[in-house]
């Protein structure tokens, strides 16, 4: 999953932080969502303006970083 092409990081919004495609909701939002126990599919629901795409995105985003920072730590 291309990543890049969904996760926007713009200064003056959110503090920064990466948010799906220039909207205010957060990678971050997504995968506390997700880790609260909620699903892809209740998740979608309740944002109707995201797709199953934006949360793929926020999951490869998160995968990407995991690696980023352990190539730091080697």
């Amino acid at each position: 999953m291309k990543y890049q092409d969904i996760i926007t990081i713009e200064p003056g919004k959110r503090g920064g932080k990466p948010c799906i495609r220039g909207m205010r909701i957060t990678v971050y939002d997504v995968l506390s969502y997700l880790a609260s126990g909620m699903t892809p599919e209740e998740l979608l629901a309740d944002f109707p303006y995201l797709t199953k795409e934006d949360i793929l995105a926020c999951l490869s985003y998160a995968a990407d970083r995991e690696q980023q920072m352990v190539a730091v730590h080697e």
